[in-house]
Formats: structure tokens, sequence, C-alpha cells
């Protein structure tokens, strides 16, 4: 069987891990929180109703890609590229392809830098890999203005970064809603994965403070998964609503 991401990818260890993905959810929230195509989230209603269950559902079909056979994964990029059609359809306008190459270009960003959080540093090559395999998500979505290597990625990732972010009502807004949905103490540790993975530039933008006393926590982490005990302060940081989802995702890699 073909599959869209070959099965010694470095992409399928990094998503194949529910503790990096829940640093790139939350690098993810900051971003989508900044973006100056947020208003696009809010048309629908679903991002300001459901913050954490919309930016679980971006993860979730990245995982679907990245996980399936290269027939399945591209049935799912075209499903995800229709619904976005139905939004610009109802809305009477049409999303700039700049908003797009932006979530590939975090979902990029964060794979690495989320991996190298908790795990080690990547290659070069590692990292090119996990560039090329959303690039062809964007290819296959038609997008406009995709990068042609790794490099041109990180000059074009640092272009959008300086031009597309703003700190405006919505962004206070999203985060009233985190702070609603999450509870003050996982809100607290949300703002302190923000501060750890997400790039500077990102982090100027927002009130995530400057000790980053989580990583005192990542270390006993780190410690506690050499003795396989890690999961019980895993899953004491997890929504509720979520935790059997993301548990899930370390197991289901198919």
């Amino acid at each position: 069987m073909e599959y869209f991401v070959s099965e010694d990818s470095i992409v399928r260890k990094i998503w194949g891990k529910a503790d990096t993905i829940l640093f790139i959810f939350a690098g993810a929230a900051a971003e989508f929180a900044l973006n100056k195509a947020v208003d696009w989230l809010y048309f629908t209603g679903r991002l300001p109703a459901d913050p954490l269950g919309r930016l679980f559902s971006t993860v979730e079909y990245s995982r679907q890609i990245i996980f399936s056979d290269q027939e399945s994964a591209l049935k799912a990029i075209d499903r995800i590229t229709a619904i976005h059609k139905g939004v610009e359809n109802n809305r009477g306008a049409q999303i700039p392809d700049w908003a797009y190459r932006d979530v590939l270009f975090l979902l990029i960003d964060l794979s690495i830098r989320s991996y190298e959080l908790l795990e080690r540093k990547l290659t070069q090559a590692e990292k090119g890999q996990t560039f090329m395999v959303f690039n062809r998500v964007g290819e296959r979505m038609g997008l406009a203005g995709l990068p042609k290597t790794y490099f041109e990625y990180l000059d074009m990732r640092d272009e959008h970064l300086r031009h597309n972010l703003v700190h405006g009502e919505l962004t206070l807004d999203l985060y009233r809603q985190y702070k609603k949905h999450l509870g003050t103490s996982r809100y607290a540790v949300l703002k302190q994965a923000q501060l750890l993975v997400v790039p500077p530039l990102v982090g100027r933008h927002l009130p995530l403070g400057k000790l980053p006393w989580l990583l005192v926590v990542i270390w006993t982490y780190k410690f506690l998964r050499m003795l396989k005990v890690e999961t019980f302060l895993r899953n004491a940081l997890l929504p509720v609503a979520y935790k059997a989802q993301i548990i899930s995702m370390d197991n289901s890699q198919t």
C-alpha cells in the first residue's frame, strides 16, 4: 500500500505522539488568534463557540492525511478544500492564498519546534521532510505561491509572521474563550506551552509572560517518561472533553 507519508518519515514520529500534538495545538491556538484572517474563522460562528474543538479538528485532519494511504489522504485534502469553498460561497468572498499558506507554514514550524522541545533536535533532512509533506498538501489544494524548498519556506515564513499578525479585538475574544473553556489552571498551562513553542515574533504580540516555569515540568516529564509513568502527568493537564481523543493519538497511527 502506498502511503501519503512514508512509514519511516520523521513526520509520522512527530504526529504519532499525543505530547507533541498538544504543543502543536497550543502554538496554533496562539497564532490563529493573531492572524489577520481570523475573521474567516469567526464567520461560521464555530470558532468562538468551541475554539478547542475547532483547533482539534484542524489537528485531526492533519493526522488523517499523515497516516492515510495516498488515495484516502487526497480525499481528505479535497474535503478540506470543499469545506473552505463552501464558506467562501456563503460569505461571497475568497479566502486569500496567504491565509492558507499561513496555516501550512505554522504546522511545519510547530511540528519542528514541538518535537525539538520534547524529544531532540531534528536534522536538516528531517526538517526538509516535514516541509515537503505539508507543501504537498498545499499543492493538492491548488494554492498559489508555495515555496519550492525548505530554505525558501523559511524566508516566506518570516515574511508572513512580520506582515500577517495583528493583536486585535478578535485576539482578545479568543483568549477569553480559551480561558472559559479550559478553566484558570489549564489556561495558565496553555500560555506556558505557547511561551515555549511559538516563534518569537508571535510571542511579542501576546501577554504570555517571560518566566517559563513549564520547563521544569517538562524536565520532570522527561524523567517520568523514562520510568514509563509520564501519562499520569500528561493526562492531568488535558481538557476533559478531549482527553480520550488525545490519548488515542499515541496509538492510532493508521
